[in-house]
């Protein structure tokens, strides 16, 4: 049992050391420069050079902290493909020449669609377990109104007093980790957290306990008990796609929206977060495990497990403690709850 296990590790340690030494693999028709524009992607410019657009850090050169921290692009700038001294495929950007810098729009192209994820930035997503007994609370509203709309007032206990602009949300249903065997949401060790049911935003008006608030917006009905946030929009920041330095093994949580699949352009959650390793422009590799029915000696169907095959994959835009939310960038068919990601 102890060779077979040993050979197992050596088999792997090979095979990861073997994916690692690959040679960059240039997309089909990959160009030889490309002047960016506005509406242009790390992520799309990435896999307009690269078959693997995870290996984007590879062909710039780029170490951890550059990775974290790029030297920004902007809309103007050339890329251009070229080789060094050993063959090896390099990416450089030219600047466009000092006269022509006050026509270049300032703001650097994002790693992905901005406008996809803007509401999953902007608004919370995931409240952690146990995060909300300490969150400010409705415990009132003026005397005419059950339910409060724009305009009204709420009073709220326990708001700190030096915070003007807040989000107002609900308990939503918990998130469940899949790796677990059956759906408990008694089960504390099974919540991931829970689903924030976005209602609003709201201006705190005289400080105090209870303090006086005024609703701005009300996405939905807002009344005694709902919870605020501070309004505080986490940065998207500009990692480059860049696959993790570990392995990391992992499951599709949900696809937003309620529906059971999605596809190309869908924002899944997964069960892994910040304490598993992810972090923002991480990409993974979606894939399922597949099953074929087939018949045996005696003419009986059994099923086959077969290896998983890749459908797809996943940027990591947005993490949490346990949980992550991915943009879908690419996929083969449904990306459907329960299957994996993985390191690609």
């Amino acid at each position: 049992m102890i060779r077979i296990i040993s050979a197992l590790i050596l088999a792997v340690a090979a095979a990861l050391c073997s994916a690692a030494d690959q040679p960059l693999q240039l997309a089909d028709n990959a160009p030889e420069r490309h002047i960016v524009v506005p509406g242009d992607t790390l992520w799309g410019l990435s896999s307009k050079f690269l078959k693997d657009p995870w290996r984007w850090p590879e062909i710039w050169r780029m170490n951890k902290e550059q990775i974290r921290n790029p030297n920004r692009i902007f809309p103007g700038d050339v890329i251009v493909l070229g080789r060094d001294a050993s063959g090896k495929p390099i990416l450089r950007v030219e600047k466009l020449r000092p006269q022509i810098y006050s026509e270049q729009i300032n703001q650097a192209i994002p790693p992905i669609p901005p406008n996809v994820i803007e509401p999953f930035i902007s608004a919370p997503l995931v409240v952690e377990k146990n995060g909300l007994e300490s969150n400010p609370r409705i415990i009132a509203t003026q005397q005419d109104r059950v339910f409060l709309g724009n305009g009204d007032i709420a009073y709220v206990e326990n708001a700190l007093p030096d915070i003007k602009h807040w989000q107002v949300y609900r308990n939503g249903k918990p998130l469940l980790d899949p790796a677990f065997p059956g759906q408990n949401p008694a089960n504390p060790t099974q919540v991931l957290g829970y689903e924030a049911f976005y209602l609003g935003t709201a201006a705190q008006l005289e400080p105090g306990n209870p303090a006086v608030f005024e609703i701005l917006t009300a996405k939905q009905e807002i009344g005694r008990g709902d919870r605020l946030v501070p309004a505080i929009r986490p940065s998207m920041t500009a990692y480059v796609p860049h696959k993790p330095d570990t392995m990391i093994d992992g499951l599709v949580v949900s696809v937003y929206g309620g529906v059971g699949s999605g596809g190309r352009g869908s924002i899944i959650s997964l069960n892994r977060g910040a304490k598993d390793g992810l972090e923002i422009g991480h990409v993974l590799a979606l894939e399922r495990n597949r099953t074929v029915v087939e018949r045996d000696d005696d003419g009986r169907k059994v099923n086959v497990q077969i290896p998983p095959s890749r459908i797809g994959l996943v940027f990591v835009f947005r993490t949490f403690d346990l949980i992550a939310y991915a943009l879908v960038v690419q996929s083969e068919g449904t990306v459907e709850v329960n299957d994996f990601v993985r390191t690609p």
